[in-house]
C-alpha cells in the first residue's frame, strides 16, 4: 500500500497540525471541518472557515508547525458537507474531531460510502477504544483501519502510537507503520487497544501518584518539578509544568475515565486539593493562565512565574528554587544522578523513591497489557514524553535486584514480570542484543533504528577511538566519524578523528566515509573556552596552525579520494555547518538549524565557510552575470547570510538558504539519517572521481568592498549595526570581495579565500571586541551587543 496523498477530518488544534506534518513530509492533504454558517466573509458565508482558521493557526504556531511555510501550498481545504466526496481519492483518511464515540462512529459510516477500498483509515483517538468505533462497519472496512495517535505538537514530539485492533489486517499495520517511521517521521510504538493506550495510560498514573506523595511528604510543586526534572533526565518542563501544559482538566478527566476502566489497585484517584484546583478555583494551566504556575509582569515589566501555594491555594513568588539533592548532582553523568537520587535522605530522598517505585511498579504492571514489548513502553515515556531513559531501562541502571528488593519492602506484590526477573536473577532488562518479554522470557532486543551510542552498541564496530571521537565500521565498506564531546565542540580530537578515518578508508579499502553522530545535535561549533584562552595568552602561532589545520581538515571532505557524507541533525552551527557544506552530500535530519553564526563572538567562519558560501553563490549565477557588477547579488547573498548570523529553522530552510543543495537529502526521521548517509555513500564510490580545488572563482575586489561598506555605513548611521558589528563586517566584506586590489574581472582560488579568512579570522581574535564577545557568550550564553 502506497500513501501517496492524505486527508484529514477536523481542523482544531491536533487536526491542522497532523495536516502541516503531513505538508512538511511532501504528502498533499486534504483538510475538513463542519460547516459554519455563522461565520460570514465580506459577502457569504464561507462554508470552509474552520479548515482554512486551522491552516492560519498552525502558520502562526510557536514553535513552528510547518518547516517552511510553503508547505502549507499542499493543504487543500473543504467541509464536511460539499468536499465529503473528495475523500475518494485519498490514501490514508484521519480522523481527529471531538472526543465523542457516537460522533466518531457517525463519521465513519459517511467516510465508508464514499473512500476507495484501497484506503487506510484511522482515528487520532487519545483514549476511545478503536475497537468500539468501528462496531457496525463493513468487515474489509475494519481490516483496513488502524489507531493512530499523534502526541502534541506532532512536528517536535516523536512518537505516535499505533493501535491495530483483532480485525486489523498484519500488512496494513506494517505498511502504516513503514509509512508513519520512513515518510512521517515518527517513532512508533505499537500499543495494545487498552484504556489509555501506552504513554497516556503510565504518564497520567506518574503525574497522579506524584501529586498524591508530593502532598504526604510535604513538597511544593517547584520542588517536585526540580526532583523529577532533568535531574533524572526527564524534560525540563517534568512533573507540574507538564501538566499545565496539557491542561489540568484534560488530566482530571483522563484520570477519571482511567479510573472508571481500569483495576481497583491502579489507582488514579485525585487528591481532593487536586480536585480544587480544577473543580472550585477552575486553574486549568495554561490555557486559562494559571495552574500549578502563573505568568505575570513584575514592577520591571520583566515576566515572572508565581507558584501555587497548596495549602492556601493563592499564588506566590518563591523566586528561584533550589533542591539540595538535585544541586548535588547535577554536574553528574544520568546514570550516578538517577542512583543518587533513588538512594538520598529525607524528605526529597523519600518522595522520590516512592514516585519511581510507583512508576517502576506500574510499567511492570503494563508490560503485555498496553504492549508487548518492553521496548514499545520505554519508548512511549522517551517519545512521547522527553525522557531520556524509558522505566526498564531505568531499572536497568539501578539494578533490577535492587529495585525488587525495595518494592517488596514496601510490601508490594510483584507483576509477574518482575517476579519472574526475581526468580532469574537477572540484573537487566536489556543486555547486548537480548531483551526479554512480559513473562520475563529472554528474546532479541529489536532496535527501532541503528544505534551507535547506548548500551547495546557493539564496541567491536569502533575501529579507533579518542577521548573526544570514535570511528566506527558500520558495515558494508562505509565508516563513520561519531563525536562524542559536550555539544561536540570541535577541537582537535574531532579533528583528529577526521583524519583517522580518511586514512582507515585509503589502508583498508573501506568505500567512502560518513561524518555523523547521534548525540543531542550535530555540533555547535569551535570549543569557544579553548580558543579565548589562547587568544589571551598571545598564542598566534599556535592558533593560526590550527585555524589552518582546521580549514585543511573541513575541505577534505570535498577533496579526498574517495565519498564522504555529512548527516547533520539538531544545532548544526558554525564549524558544525562548516564540516556539513564541504561534503560530497548532505544527509539531513527533518529538524536541523545549520547557520555560520560566528559574528555572534566577533569572527568570522575559518573554517572554508565563508569561502564556500560565495563559490555557491557566484555558481548560481548565469554565466553572464559572473563578472564585474553583475557579482553583486551573489556577493551580498553571502554577507547577509553569514553577516546576520541567519540559522535555519529547519532543513527545508536550510535548502532554501542555501546550506543544502539540490542533491542533498532531507530525511524525516531523525534516527534513519545515518542509515541514509551510509546508502549514499555506497552509491557514490562505484564512479566516484576525486575532485580539485577550484582555481575560477569570480570576484569584485575593491568594488563590491565600496559598495559594502557604503551600506554598512548607512546601518551604523540607522542605529542598525553597533560600532563593533562594523569592524566584524568589514572583514567579512573583504573576503566576499576576495580581497583588495583585485580588479572587477579577476578569478581566484579556494586557496586565496582560504588564506583571506584565516587572516581575518585572526585579526578579529586579537581585538578586545571579540574577546570581549566571546567571554560573555560563555557567561551567559547571549550574544553581547558592543
Amino acid at each position: 500500500m502506497k500513501i501517496r496523498n492524505a486527508a484529514v477530518i477536523g481542523a482544531g488544534v491536533m487536526g491542522a497540525a497532523i495536516a502541516a506534518q503531513l505538508a512538511n513530509a511532501g504528502i498533499p492533504v486534504l483538510l475538513l471541518d463542519i460547516v459554519l454558517p455563522d461565520k460570514p466573509s465580506a459577502d457569504k458565508p464561507d462554508r470552509n472557515f474552520l479548515a482554512k482558521a486551522g491552516i492560519e493557526r498552525a502558520l502562526k504556531a510557536r514553535p513552528a508547525a510547518f518547516m517552511d511555510p510553503d508547505r502549507a501550498k499542499l493543504i487543500t481545504v473543504g467541509n464536511l458537507e460539499d468536499d465529503l466526496k473528495k475523500l475518494k481519492d485519498a490514501d490514508w483518511i484521519l480522523e481527529a474531531i471531538i472526543e465523542k464515540l457516537d460522533a466518531k462512529k457517525d463519521l465513519w459510516e459517511k467516510v465508508e460510502r464514499v473512500a476507495k477500498k484501497t484506503a487506510i483509515i484511522s482515528s487520532n483517538s487519545s483514549g476511545i477504544p478503536m475497537h468500539l468505533q468501528i462496531e457496525g462497519r463493513s468487515e474489509d472496512f475494519q481490516r483496513r483501519f488502524v489507531g493512530a495517535h499523534f502526541f502534541n505538537p506532532p512536528r517536535y514530539l516523536h512518537l505516535l502510537e499505533v493501535i491495530p485492533t483483532e480485525k486489523t489486517d498484519p500488512q496494513v499495520l506494517a505498511d502504516f507503520s513503514r509509512f508513519a517511521t520512513e515518510t512521517l517521521g515518527k517513532g512508533v510504538v505499537v500499543a495494545n487497544d487498552v484504556p489509555g493506550f501506552v504513554a497516556n495510560r503510565i504518564g497520567v498514573y506518574g503525574i497522579v501518584r506524584a501529586m498524591k506523595h508530593m502532598e504526604e511528604y510535604g513538597l511544593t510543586p517547584a520542588e517536585v518539578d526540580q526532583l523529577t526534572g532533568p535531574a533524572l533526565g526527564r524534560a525540563s518542563s517534568a512533573t507540574f509544568r507538564t501538566a499545565d501544559l496539557s491542561g489540568l482538566d484534560i488530566i482530571a478527566q483522563v484520570a477519571k475515565d482511567l479510573g472508571r476502566a481500569t483495576p481497583d489497585d491502579e489507582d488514579f484517584t485525585l487528591t481532593d486539593t487536586f480536585r480544587r484546583i480544577v473543580e472550585e478555583k477552575k486553574f486549568l494551566g495554561d490555557k486559562s493562565g494559571s495552574g500549578f504556575y502563573k505568568k505575570t509582569k513584575g514592577a520591571d515589566g520583566k515576566t515572572k512565574i508565581l507558584n501555587l501555594n497548596l495549602q492556601t491555594l493563592e499564588y506566590e513568588d518563591a523566586g528561584k528554587v533550589k533542591v539540595a539533592a538535585v544541586e548535588a548532582v547535577k554536574a553528574r553523568p544520568l546514570a550516578e544522578r538517577v542512583k543518587a537520587l533513588y538512594t538520598a535522605e529525607g524528605k526529597e530522598g523519600d518522595f522520590l523513591r516512592a514516585v519511581m517505585n510507583d512508576g517502576f511498579w506500574y510499567a511492570a504492571k503494563m508490560a503485555g497489557n498496553v504492549s508487548n514489548r518492553l521496548q514499545d513502553i520505554d519508548n512511549a515515556l522517551k517519545w512521547g514524553f522527553g525522557w531520556e531513559q524509558g522505566p526498564f531501562e531505568t531499572m536497568d541502571s539501578l539494578g533490577v535486584q535492587t529495585v525488587i528488593a525495595n518494592l517488596e519492602k514496601e510490601g508490594r506484590t510483584l507483576p509477574p514480570l518482575l517476579q519472574a526477573m526475581k526468580d532469574s536473577g537477572r540484573e537487566r532488562f536489556y543486555q547486548g542484543e537480548e531483551t526479554v518479554t512480559p513473562a520475563g522470557e529472554a528474546t532479541k532486543y529489536e532496535a527501532p533504528y541503528f544505534i551507535l551510542t547506548d548500551l547495546k552498541k557493539d564496541a567491536s564496530k569502533v575501529v579507533k577511538k579518542r577521548p573526544g571521537a570514535s570511528v566506527v565500521d558500520l558495515g558494508d565498506g562505509v565508516l563513520l566519524v561519531e563525536w562524542h564531546a559536550k555539544m561536540n565542540a570541535l577541537g582537535e580530537d574531532q579533528l583528529r578523528a577526521v583524519q583517522d578515518a580518511h586514512k582507515l578508508v585509503q589502508d583498508m579499502g573501506y568505500a567512502g566515509l560518513v561524518v555523523g553522530n547521534q548525540g543531542e545535535n550535530f555540533s555547535a561549533g569551535a570549543n569557544l573556552p579553548l580558543v579565548l584562552a589562547q587568544a589571551q595568552a598571545e598564542e598566534w602561532d599556535e592558533l593560526e596552525d590550527q585555524i589552518k589545520q582546521f580549514q585543511q581538515v573541513t575541505t577534505s571532505l570535498r577533496f579526498s579520494p574517495h565519498p564522504t557524507v555529512a548527516a547533520p541533525f539538531g544545532m548544526t552551527l558554525g564549524g558544525g555547518c562548516e564540516f556539513s557544506i564541504h561534503a560530497d552530500r548532505i544527509v539531513a535530519s527533518a529538524e536541523t538549524y545549520m547557520g555560520l553564526v560566528e559574528v555572534g563572538v566577533g569572527l568570522i567562519p575559518g573554517g572554508g565557510g565563508t569561502k564556500e558560501m560565495l563559490l555557491r553563490f557566484t555558481d548560481q549565477l548565469h554565466p553572464g552575470q559572473q563578472v564585474g557588477a553583475a557579482l553583486l547579488p551573489a556577493v551580498q547573498r553571502a554577507f547577509e547570510l553569514i553577516g546576520t548570523a541567519k540559522v535555519s529553522t529547519s532543513a527545508l530552510e536550510a535548502r532554501k538558504l542555501g546550506f543544502l543543495r539540490d542533491h542533498d537529502a532531507v530525511v524525516m526521521n531523525r534516527g534513519l539519517v545515518l542509515e541514509e548517509a551510509k546508502r549514499t555513500v555506497l552509491a557514490l564510490a562505484p564512479d566516484y572521481v576525486q575532485p580539485t580545488p577550484r582555481q575560477d572563482i569570480p570576484v569584485m575586489g575593491d568594488a563590491a568592498i565600496a559598495a559594502l561598506k557604503s551600506a554598512l555605513y548607512g546601518m551604523r548611521e540607522g542605529g542598525y549595526i553597533t560600532e563593533y558589528d562594523l569592524v566584524v563586517s568589514e572583514q567579512l566584506g573583504r573576503v566576499l570581495s576576495g580581497g583588495t586590489g583585485n580588479n572587477r574581472t579577476a578569478k581566484v582560488s579556494e586557496g586565496h579565500l582560504l588564506d583571506l579568512e584565516r587572516e581575518a579570522f585572526l585579526t578579529l581574535l586579537g581585538k578586545k571586541g571579540t574577546q570581549q564577545r566571546i567571554d560573555h557568550m560563555l557567561k551567559t550564553g547571549k550574544p553581547l551587543r558592543n
